[in-house]
């Protein structure tokens, strides 16, 4: 029988401790961001498992813990092309919650401002595709408004 640890209320309460952490939400579900960005949420996915968190974090750190630790950490399709970890919060405890709250923190702090626009326009090197690349331009904005 596995032990339930946590659940997304934990993460809130451990979350709102930090330094300009707030409580909000993401696609109306539970959040927590730090100067408007996003550092943590319930994943809103159907490929998400249930009693998951999503949490942002750099490609490479995700990639070293779902490496160590894989019955905490995973990903889908879904999150694959996002900087985020999803985590099973029935299988990690308080401490290493925290640790994966710093490495949020630490990422969130370092990442470029947010677009205005909400595209993914030239996402990075990793060649992942531009929604806008391909489109023929028109100079027609007939029934656009």
């Amino acid at each position: 029988m596995v032990r339930t640890y946590a659940n997304f209320d934990i993460v809130r309460e451990i979350g709102l401790t930090l330094p300009d952490v707030v409580e909000s939400t993401m696609y109306g579900a539970p959040a927590l961001k730090v100067r408007g960005k996003l550092l943590a949420c319930v994943p809103v996915n159907r490929s998400a498992e249930p009693n998951c968190a999503v949490f942002r974090i750099d490609f490479e750190r995700r990639a070293v813990l779902i490496e160590a630790h894989p019955e905490i950490y995973y990903i889908t399709d879904h999150y694959a092309d996002h900087p985020t970890v999803l985590v099973r919060l029935s299988r990690i405890g308080p401490d290493k919650l925290r640790d994966l709250f710093d490495l949020a923190l630490q990422f969130v702090s370092s990442s470029k401002p947010a677009r205005s626009t909400g595209s993914y326009a030239s996402r990075d090197a990793r060649g992942a595709r531009s929604p806008r690349r391909g489109r023929p331009k028109s100079g027609n904005s007939a029934g656009r408004r």
